[in-house]
């Protein structure tokens, strides 16, 4: 407060706005072409990482060069701001990219910016040392180990701030590398879950270690989960090792047309435990990978997508049948999703008992153009059989009915198997 009130302050302020503007041109000329999820620089070039990491490299200089000539309260005061801003970008930016619609994320961000917030403001208002001390204070025992608070929350932040780094990491490799040299989604994502589970797991590692934690005691938690894993969840150890063997073996894909237990549908995700498959209705269902390992799957999409469609229908004894199995034919090859080759096949299957019955074979591209392709040879059928009057007969029943049947009011029972009655007179 003494130095603010001398009143010197205009080599601090041109400092601090010499930073910012240079920070921001810096940001401006390498972002021209940023994408769109850039860490770096974010939607608005002052809302990623580099505009508070470049103004505060920019601040830091200025207040050591100037705090030999000059008081520099305003630099003081800027650089615990800028840090605390640098670290909260990063953990946004990076949560966004990688958790893009996850609300524990978002939660994880927030709490982390309070306690960023919390902490500069101690530093400025010099009451940090006092809060480290007295966290310092406050011990727990565990055993025959001992520690305070101020290791626990130093070995929270040392945790967090690996593990942001980690996800960082695996998400640059991701969309940097493997889109540009994997160009199947599903061995995409098996790498890309492959290598964010190790770097996780270093950065775990790694920052235990920095704490202080004896990594030689997580053998026996390793046992442990062993154990556990063989006996209480070994079919959750099942589902997801049989994930990574269908991504591995590519036996199905992200965008095949299966079939399982009667669900026919499109593989619209695999995850470690459960493939995602979701009908052409909106429906979707959840299928454990040990079931698609270890069950019979109609995959309609691993060698050839095309499929072959048939259409039933029946026409009357007195239609000639030349011209109506052309017209079948005419109404299969109108269609733009039928293939020309193989070529439509019309043949008769069996003189049935209300009509000749004839089956139109034709094959379709893909799976998902099945339903439409059927409608639409059908009502061209329809349309082409009716202009040239070739009858679709109904189905008739003959009813018999043997025994003497009486009409009520109307006299004497006629012949067997008649309904009848005598009628009057000049009828």
């Amino acid at each position: 407060m003494a130095d603010f009130s001398a009143g010197d302050l205009g080599w601090d302020i041109g400092a601090l706005l010499g930073s910012l503007v240079i920070a921001y041109a810096v940001c401006w000329l390498l972002g021209r072409h940023r994408p769109k999820d850039s860490v770096w620089f974010g939607r608005a070039l002052v809302d990623g990482v580099l505009f508070p990491l470049l103004a505060l490299a920019l601040t830091y200089i200025a207040r050591i060069v100037l705090d030999d000539f000059h008081r520099v309260p305003l630099l003081r005061i800027a650089t615990p701001i800028l840090l605390s801003l640098a670290g909260i970008r990063l953990l946004a930016r990076v949560l966004t990219v990688v958790f893009p619609a996850s609300g524990l994320a978002r939660a994880a961000e927030r709490l982390f910016s309070w306690v960023a917030w919390l902490a500069a403001v101690l530093w400025i208002l010099g009451l940090l040392p006092a809060v480290k001390a007295e966290m310092q204070g406050i011990q727990f025992a565990f055993g025959k180990s001992t520690i305070n608070l101020l290791d626990v929350v130093q070995g929270v932040l040392s945790l967090g701030v690996v593990l942001v780094v980690a996800l960082w990491i695996s998400a640059t490799v991701e969309r940097k590398l493997l889109r540009q040299n994997i160009h199947d989604l599903s061995l995409r994502k098996v790498a890309s879950n492959i290598m964010r589970a190790v770097l996780l797991l270093v950065g775990f590692l790694f920052a235990l270690s920095a704490v202080g934690v004896d990594l030689t005691a997580l053998s026996v938690l390793g046992g442990a989960i062993g154990v556990g894993l063989g006996f209480g969840l070994q079919k959750l150890a099942s589902n997801y090792v049989s994930g990574f063997v269908i991504l591995f073996e590519r036996s199905l894909r992200i965008g095949d047309t299966v079939r399982v237990d009667g669900f026919e549908g499109v593989v619209a995700d695999i995850k470690t435990r459960y493939t995602l498959i979701r009908a052409g209705n909106g429906r979707e269902s959840i299928v454990p990978n040990e079931k698609l390992i270890t069950e019979r799957i109609e995959n309609l999409s691993l060698d050839d997508p095309r499929l072959l469609v048939t259409v039933d229908i029946g026409i009357g004894y007195d239609s000639d049948v030349d011209v109506a199995q052309a017209l079948l034919l005419e109404a299969a090859l109108a269609e733009a999703t039928v293939l020309k080759e193989p070529a439509p096949v019309c043949r008769m299957q069996r003189f049935g008992p209300d009509a000749l019955e004839f089956q139109l074979s034709f094959w379709v591209g893909e799976p998902a153009a099945q339903g439409k392709a059927r409608s639409d040879v059908s009502l061209g059928i329809l349309q082409r059989l009716r202009a040239a009057g070739i009858d679709i007969p109904y189905p008739q029943r003959v009813v018999r009915v043997e025994g003497p049947v009486v009409m009520r009011g109307q006299g004497q029972p006629g012949p067997q198997g008649q309904l009848g009655s005598q009628a009057p007179a000049g009828e």
